[in-house]
């Protein structure tokens, strides 16, 4: 079956109309399943080009590389070597295998080769599983002899474990896919939401639980350190309580009723009055979102803008048991609107660049 399999690459890669005529149906199906996935995760594309796109474009990148002494063979195979980098001698990049099929570094570098002369970018990041950084490694130093000098970086990320601490599998020992995992995150959060005290209308229902649902997926994986490992919990995730997406949408929520109990809306021109502990920690909290970002870039760790949005949405519980907001005299009341107004928009703000949407009600 695997010589088989290998065979039928290489006639594709060659060109057979038949293997072509299977591989555009299959292309066209996978997009169809893609986009639906995408869809349901609201993301949005500028332009969509899958590993297919740079087939053509494969036999000729490797002429050239052999052309300009980049590759050369070796057993048959077309290898890129790199004798200068200590942690890649030995490690060739196989570019084209010895019966003429082509690799996911040919693809790679054709990729790389497109983007580059399309579009110029500043930067290309890659954000694949930390098993890939020998692949990586061995992609970008090839690149930069090809003389394409641009910021490369592979993002690593760990494994998604199971409760006993092993792969995520499906009971029948299959890889369990996202899809499956986030509609069941929705379909969980529908019967939290069911079991509230207080009912939502049925279509907020709906949108709340999906809110719910895929934010509690999105934060469990982006709130951890991406280079471990972590265990997936349903109900850790799903709590309304500890560094969890419904912890903080729940959070914002809380907030955003003050001011439907106030009935009006903060003027942002307000003085904020600090006359408490309480409020001055809430105010130092949110001042430090200007300094926490940079931070997140400067080693791509969404994490940590995870852990300072839980900090803020407990320093805002300190202060809301500390300070009374609307009973507090008019000045002061107006003062902790707008801190509480600034709260909820830092919140909202953060969760979004995480890729998490909050609900009005939960």
């Amino acid at each position: 079956m695997k010589r088989t399999a290998r065979e039928e690459l290489v006639k594709l890669q060659a060109g057979d109309a038949e293997n072509l005529a299977i591989w555009k149906e299959t292309v066209e199906l996978s997009w169809r399943e893609f986009e639906k996935l995408y869809g349901l995760l609201d993301i949005k594309f500028d332009e969509r080009l899958g590993e297919s796109a740079y087939n053509d474009a494969l036999a000729p990148l490797c002429a050239e590389l052999e052309k300009r002494g980049i590759a050369r063979e070796s057993d048959g195979a077309l290898c890129i070597f790199f004798p200068e980098i200590p942690t890649l001698d030995g490690k060739p990049a196989i570019v084209r295998k010895s019966d003429g099929g082509f690799l996911y570094a040919t693809t790679d570098l054709a990729t790389i080769d497109y983007r580059v002369n399309r579009w110029n970018p500043d930067a290309i990041w890659y954000v694949v599983g930390a098993p890939q950084a020998l692949h990586f490694q061995q992609i970008f130093a090839a690149a930069k002899m090809m003389g394409i000098h641009g910021d490369l970086r592979h993002i690593a990320f760990g494994s998604i474990l199971g409760e006993d601490r092993k792969i995520m599998k499906t009971r029948s020992g299959e890889n369990v896919g996202l899809a499956e995992v986030l509609h069941e995150a929705i379909e969980r959060a529908r019967k939290i939401l069911a079991a509230r005290t207080e009912a939502l209308p049925p279509e907020e229902a709906e949108s709340t639980a999906r809110l719910i649902g895929l934010g509690a997926v999105k934060y469990a994986e982006l709130s951890q350190n991406r280079l471990t490992d972590y265990v997936f919990s349903w109900d850790k995730l799903l709590a309304f309580e500890g560094n969890t997406a419904p912890y903080l949408q729940n959070a914002y929520v809380r907030i955003r009723s003050i001011f439907r109990k106030a009935g009006e809306t903060p003027d942002p021109a307000t003085p904020i009055l600090i006359t408490a502990p309480a409020e001055r920690a809430l105010a130092l909290k949110i001042l430090q979102y200007a300094e926490t970002l940079p931070v997140v870039l400067d080693d791509f760790r969404p994490n940590i803008l995870a852990n300072y949005l839980y900090e803020l949405a407990n320093t805002y519980h300190s202060f809301y048991e500390a300070c009374p907001v609307l009973k507090a005299e008019p000045a002061l009341r107006a003062s902790r609107l707008v801190l509480s107004d600034l709260a909820a928009r830092t919140l909202s703000h953060g969760l979004a660049l995480l890729g998490i949407a909050c609900p009005e009600r939960m």
